[in-house]
């Protein structure tokens, strides 16, 4: 299975979910070679559960991801909490319906929940929990130790491997993985298909569920694929993404 662990469906928080966008998404995912993708919007974007209704309506979900066309779009969401740091949650859709439901409130940042307050409301589910990006906003990711041993994985992210170059960064991320004994696996962090294909994590077994998932990253039964077109493939996504974005917004605001 080549999956993509960080992705979004959309451009921007506040423009609208599109399913023809959603559509060019997956063409773009399987001529980069990926058979599985999880969507990882952000929780406080607007209208963040019409992304699932919409889906329902037009895919079968199986396990625990939608079977689109034959390509596998696990469900999840990015969560913000203090300090800048970036949650990945991925699971069950019902799951991750629940959850969102649970941050209601938490949406602004002065109001953010807590990693420990985000691990509790986890608890009860099988959630495959992500620290993305760990370095973005904090050179030294100072995270309480006791709490990152609690992550199932690491974000080796796509962005920032363009911003702060792919061989420093991802010794930065793997040295944080060996310390901490935490799997690092990847996401391309796009809002922009082009993004797809910078860099996959390649697993041995075509996984159905995230407790097989969950299983594999821990007995790291998988590779890290990173493209030698990825800083090509960002800059192309980026400046796209600021061309379009702000007309998806304007659209929004008047519908």
């Amino acid at each position: 299975m080549k999956i993509d662990f960080h992705s979004h469906v959309k451009l921007a928080k506040n423009s609208d979910f599109s399913m023809d966008n959603f559509r060019d998404i997956i063409k773009e995912a399987r001529e980069q070679g990926l058979t599985a993708l999880t969507i990882t919007e952000h929780f406080n974007t607007s209208n963040f559960l019409m992304i699932y209704d919409t889906l329902d309506e037009y895919y079968e979900y199986k396990s625990d991801y939608y079977d689109v066309e034959g390509l596998k779009i696990f469900t999840g969401m990015e969560v913000n909490i203090p300090g800048d740091y970036h949650i990945l949650l991925i699971g069950n859709v019902v799951n991750i319906r629940r959850i969102r439901e649970g941050l209601n409130g938490y949406e602004e940042k002065d109001a953010f929940i807590s990693l420990d307050k985000l691990f509790e409301l986890c608890d009860s589910s099988d959630i495959l929990i992500i620290l993305a990006h760990p370095f973005r906003h904090d050179p030294l990711c100072n995270i309480k130790p006791e709490l990152l041993e609690k992550f199932n994985a690491f974000d080796l992210n796509g962005k920032d491997l363009f911003e702060y170059g792919i061989e420093e960064m991802t010794d930065k991320v793997m040295e944080l993985g060996k310390k901490c004994d935490i799997p690092v696996i990847t996401g391309s962090d796009s809002h922009q298909y082009l993004q797809l294909g910078s860099l996959m994590t390649i697993f041995d077994k075509e996984c159905e569920t995230i407790s097989e998932i969950k299983n594999e990253i821990k007995a790291g039964r998988y590779e890290i694929f990173i493209s030698p077109c990825l800083n090509i493939k960002v800059k192309a996504a980026r400046i796209i993404k600021g061309f379009l974005k702000p007309q998806l917004e304007a659209q929004s605001t008047n519908n």
